[in-house]
């Protein structure tokens, strides 16, 4: 199998546990640095899947790779080649799909709960799980494209994740691992304490029970690292 394409934006936003899963199934990866200078390729014809990771920027900034990386998602989608997102990731696959991705109401950032549709494709991708707890850090969220499902929501941001077909954008965070958390809190740790709304959590608060959350967090991932992997070519 030709190994899945994970791009990187930022050093400590990078794929964590779907990089743990993937090497769990024997799944083939290469890491492409965006944060070290690395050119998105011009072409999908390396690899059997494509996945972007998250990262402080926004989709709407002026950045050289920015609109390579949509086409390379607009190529992927035309050709059956399956596409997932992680924040920043879901981000690019919306407005690659022809969504808008603009400011949300509140910064969202620590652990909440997220909310699964009653509807058939949130019901494929989730099976019988209606509600979890996940990890968010954001501060823009996107707009369905066309065609595309809301398949999660929270009370802070109504669309968290969508899909089409065989494509996966997220909102939130299903990647986390302790390691991740940790630092990120620890680089965020100014912003935390400088934002007082309830959708932001302290450190100590994101901190609490962390390997028990974590783990929980990272069986959702594998719920649905396994229903995306099982499109790969």
């Amino acid at each position: 199998m030709k190994p899945v394409a994970i791009f990187r934006h930022l050093p400590i936003e990078g794929p964590g546990y779907f990089a743990t899963f993937l090497d769990n199934n024997h799944i083939p990866w290469r890491l492409i640095k965006i944060d070290a200078g690395e050119k998105p390729p011009a072409s999908i014809d390396e690899f059997s899947g494509l996945v972007f990771m998250g990262g402080p920027m926004s989709v709407n900034d002026d950045l050289p790779w920015i609109e390579s990386s949509l086409a390379l998602i607009r190529q992927a989608v035309a050709a059956g080649m399956p596409v997932l997102g992680h924040c920043l990731g879901g981000q690019l696959m919306a407005k690659a799909l022809g969504g808008v991705v603009s400011a949300n109401p509140v910064k969202e950032m620590g652990w909440g709960e997220v909310n699964v549709p009653d509807n058939p494709v949130a019901r494929a991708w989730f099976d019988d799980l209606t509600t979890f707890q996940s990890f968010h850090w954001h501060g823009e969220a996107f707009s369905l494209p066309e065609s595309a499902t809301c398949i999660l929501s929270s009370p802070y941001c109504e669309n968290q994740a969508f899909a089409l077909g065989m494509h996966l954008g997220m909102q939130c965070h299903v990647e986390m691992t302790e390691r991740l958390v940790i630092d990120w809190c620890s680089v965020g740790a100014e912003e935390l304490a400088s934002l007082n709304e309830p959708s932001v959590q302290s450190i100590a608060e994101i901190e609490k029970n962390l390997p028990e959350r974590v783990a929980e967090l990272n069986a959702v991932a594998e719920r649905l690292y396994i229903k995306w992997i099982a499109h790969l070519k």
